[in-house]
């Protein structure tokens, strides 16, 4: 991919402007055209995978997707050849759009790229075909979505319908519905979880905020606007800091093969005034997360985008995942619809907050502390409340850095009780000032009640086991920095684990359950410091019963900070156990 030279006065971080989102829409947009079958309609990239969606059904993702980029892009030799590919789709190419299926999927899109390109685009289109493309579009209207961010695919294309008086009362109804669907997944502070239980991740920025914002910004409906994009500035306050200082987003969730499609809320909050971030932070942002993954073989000698993270890489797909999936990476390239005079194009760089500090964040509805380093630009997340609705490593591990990605054996991040590694049922306890604290419940009926407390790059990891007999072998593991990083990873026991590791080390560290319930407590640490101070001068840890014996009590105190004093006991609900019986649950909490 060639791009023009960086531009170190405007963007002194990523040299990236306007011109070199640009060049890269028009090497996207160039790459794909040869794979595209002789009517336009489908697109059929090279490779053997196909989604459990079948052939076909791939062939439209990659229409659609394409589609979505030369319509920000707004270019229209690009968008001529997609008319014809529309025109030749509709007339029965196209497989038809049904109740959970994934034509719903690339129906959104382009509806979404139609409403945006309209006098390019659809106005040109003749009526038949302007008939035949409503009337395929339409069955979205009534096809059943998945219970998530699906939700939202009816309403964008009825958006649309709507706009162009194309069945306006099925287009309401769809768009009324869908909008009232997600209200029960808003969580408050600006967070979704996408669909029932607590799946916190990036779909809260490239769709579950996307497409209501830009619904009601193209609808030009001042009430809606003021509600969702309200919701996405108080959203982008937390997620300006889920960047690390080298434009990495944090390694978590599914789907991470849209890669910078994690930059469209950034752009999105910018291009609808609904956004906390200073145009260059905005910017430095979004061009640090493309320039990141370009420079990471995210691209292919062809000029195509990989199935993966960096280069190609099966651990992150998903059974939907098909050789177009990556194109969502175009919601990306939304920035596109602010013209070049626009401040986000035309202020100087600002630094992020990875770069401008170091923080321990706490976000309340995800239940997450998030912990930066500014020497370092790491940003680790702390998870004590998301998971997906199934084990998933992307989800439930307890924490998830900008350089590590999730490991399979040991499994990193995780407790081990009696060999059971998994993480389900998430209760969270609460998060506050440097600290966040959880519990869930194995299958086997042991219980581990969970805290960290962070500080700089250090962290205390401390695990109340209950419920599992006597003697039951318990494995604490921690962070696992991916191959090609600088980034080192230690773990030391402090209380009932022995083992440990060094920078280079597995960190495994093992320990036993005792007679009742048994607190294990470790210090972890993922640097990228040259000379960080060492983890037993870091931080002092003190562990006590209570004088009423059930309690734990957990002390923390950092040398160039506050003491912060912690207690597992048993829930109320629960308190004063039968003699002879444990106590429990149990639950944490400052003191």
């Amino acid at each position: 991919m060639q791009l023009p030279p960086p531009d170190a006065a405007r963007s002194p971080r990523t040299g990236y402007t306007r011109a070199h989102w640009e060049a890269a829409a028009d090497a996207l947009l160039a790459a794909v055209e040869p794979h595209a079958t002789d009517d336009r309609a489908l697109y059929h990239f090279p490779g053997s995978r196909t989604s459990w969606s079948g052939r076909l059904s791939d062939g439209l993702e990659g229409y659609a997707r394409t589609l979505l980029l030369a319509a920000f892009r707004r270019d229209e030799s690009a968008l001529e050849r997609y008319a014809t590919g529309l025109a030749a789709g509709v007339t029965g190419v196209w497989p038809r759009i049904e109740d959970r299926s994934q034509p719903l999927v690339e129906a959104a899109s382009i509806a979404l790229a139609l409403r945006l390109t309209r006098p390019l685009l659809w106005d040109r289109l003749d009526d038949g075909v302007r008939q035949r493309a409503a009337h395929w579009l339409g069955d979205a209207l009534t096809a059943e979505p998945w219970p998530c961010n699906w939700e939202l695919f009816p309403v964008t294309v009825g958006g649309f319908l709507a706009e162009i008086g194309h069945e306006p009362e099925a287009s309401r109804k769809a768009i009324d519905r869908g909008l009232e669907h997600i209200e029960q997944w808003y969580a408050g502070d600006g967070w979704y979880t996408d669909g029932p239980g607590r799946a916190f991740d990036y779909y809260n920025g490239w769709a579950m905020h996307l497409y209501p914002v830009l619904h009601a910004w193209l609808a030009d409906d001042p009430d809606l606007l003021a509600r969702y994009g309200g919701r996405l500035r108080a959203h982008l306050g937390d997620y300006a800091r889920l960047f690390g200082g080298d434009g990495a987003p944090l390694h978590q969730g599914r789907s991470l093969t849209y890669r910078f499609a994690t930059t469209a809320p950034l752009w999105l909050g910018a291009l609808t005034g609904h956004t906390p971030l200073p145009p260059g932070e905005t910017r430095r942002l979004a061009s640090g997360a493309l320039k990141y993954f370009l420079e990471r073989d995210a691209v292919d000698d062809r000029g195509l985008l990989t199935l993966g993270w960096h280069g190609p890489d099966e651990s992150v797909l998903q059974g939907y995942s098909g050789p177009a999936s990556p194109y969502w990476a175009s919601k990306g390239f939304l920035g596109l619809l602010l013209p070049p005079d626009h401040p986000v194009w035309t202020a100087r760089e600002e630094a992020g907050p990875a770069e401008r500090e170091s923080a321990v964040t706490p976000v309340a509805a995800p239940n997450w502390l998030l912990q930066s380093t500014r020497s370092d630009g790491l940003v680790r997340l702390h998870n004590h409340g998301s998971e997906d609705v199934r084990y998933d490593p992307f989800y439930t591990r307890f924490a998830y850095s900008t350089v590590t990605r999730p490991r399979v054996s040991p499994p990193d991040n995780s407790v081990t009780v009696g060999g059971d590694p998994h993480r389900e049922g998430i209760v969270s306890l609460g998060v506050g000032a440097g600290w966040a604290a959880s519990r869930h419940t194995r299958g086997s009926g042991a219980t581990v009640t969970s805290l960290v407390v962070a500080e700089g790059a250090v962290e205390v990891r401390a695990h109340l086991v209950s419920g599992a007999p006597p003697g039951t072998p318990v494995q604490v593991t921690g962070w696992a920095p991916a191959d090609g990083t600088d980034a080192r990873s230690e773990l030391v026991g402090v209380h009932e684990l022995t083992g440990g590791s060094g920078p280079a080390g597995d960190c495994v560290l093992s320990g036993t359950v005792g007679e009742g319930p048994t607190l294990f407590v470790a210090l972890a640490r993922l640097t990228a410091e040259q000379d960080p101070r060492s983890l037993a001068h870091s931080v002092s840890v003190e562990v006590g019963q209570a004088a009423d014996g059930d309690a734990r009590d957990l002390t923390v105190r950092w040398p160039d900070g506050p003491e912060q004093r912690f207690r597992f006991r048993p829930t109320a609900s629960d308190a004063g156990p039968e003699p002879g019986r444990e106590p429990g649950p149990w639950s944490v909490a400052p003191r």
